[in-house]
């Protein structure tokens, strides 16, 4: 079975190959005999209902500069001309993220969208862990002054970070003494209308922050992703190191609670962040981590997903 796919992404040349999920998924495509063009959402347009984008067919390169080999742009119909998008754009979770969303809604009945463009239009990655509450460290969703001051009274340090934030970008640990809390909070509601999200600080965070892949509900493996030394963001675009792990009983509690819940939004790969026994965030936008997955533990989770894709078209 050949397949036409087209991935909406950030530019394919500015990524980094050897690190890349994006670039392992297009690359697996290949592997496998697929078609696989690529679209920027700038590039999108509907009319009279449909859906279409300029495209560039492509051909991946791994370990060769430049890494990818592009066609003449070309106008297409994703719901007519395409049988799997791939929506792999990075956030900012904004308006533009959603409007791409819905118009990837449009054309659902004719093409596969991975992930779910209505499940990830509803599942905000900080958000979607509050319908989990038990699986949540202590956790707070407001702009309110007088609740965030209350919160950090009652857990004393808390980590704050901008609700819609990515890649590790605003976070920061606040002690019970610590006199920025106010001016930060204050900055945070100047940078927009969104509330900011506060959690009770996690002293096993120092030890690693799991990164939990799952395929179509089910978990495949994890990374820990260990924080510079002195420091609480382990995310690997700021500095984090990935060692091998594996699952834990209490993480595949997590997994089997939420898992559920991911296929009934048809959010067929996502990395959730684990820290000690609590889950932190629900990565479902472009989650990345397959590639160290793979060089660390053996395990290929694109391929795994590769495998659902083509269950499902087959």
């Amino acid at each position: 079975m050949t397949l036409r796919v087209a991935v909406q992404m950030d530019p394919l040349e500015s990524i980094k190959p050897d690190s890349d999920t994006t670039f392992m998924m297009i690359e697996e495509a290949q592997v496998r005999g697929h078609s696989v063009a690529v679209y920027e959402v700038s590039s999108m347009a509907c009319s009279d209902g449909r859906v279409q984008a300029s495209v560039r067919d492509v051909k991946v390169f791994p370990g060769r500069t430049p890494h990818a080999d592009f066609s003449d742009r070309r106008q297409v119909d994703l719901g007519e001309d395409i049988d799997v998008v791939l929506m792999r754009q990075d956030p900012p979770f904004d308006m533009g993220y959603v409007t791409a969303a819905h118009l990837l809604e449009l054309i659902e009945s004719e093409t596969l969208v991975i992930n779910d463009p209505a499940g990830v239009r509803s599942s905000p990655e900080k958000i979607l862990p509050l319908a989990f509450p038990q699986l949540q460290p202590p956790t707070l969703v407001s702009r309110d002054p007088i609740a965030l001051q209350a919160f950090r009274d009652t857990h004393r340090e808390i980590v704050l970070k901008p609700l819609y934030g990515h890649g590790g970008a605003g976070v920061v640990r606040l002690g019970r003494s610590d006199p920025n809390l106010e001016a930060i909070a204050d900055l945070f509601r100047k940078m927009g209308p969104e509330p900011f999200i506060a959690q009770a600080f996690l002293p096993e965070v120092t030890a690693g922050d799991k990164r939990i892949l799952l395929v179509d509900g089910e978990a495949v493996g994890a990374i820990n992703r260990r924080p510079p030394e002195g420091a609480i963001r382990s995310n690997l675009v700021v500095g984090g190191t990935a060692e091998a792990t594996t699952l834990s009983v209490r993480d595949r509690e997590i997994c089997e609670t939420i898992g559920p819940e991911l296929k009934r939004r048809g959010l067929y790969f996502v990395g959730i962040d684990v820290i000690g026994d609590y889950m932190t965030e629900i990565n479902v936008t472009s989650p990345t981590g397959a590639r160290a997955l793979k060089r660390l533990s053996g395990v290929d989770a694109v391929a795994r997903l590769w495998d659902v894709i083509e269950t499902k078209l087959s």
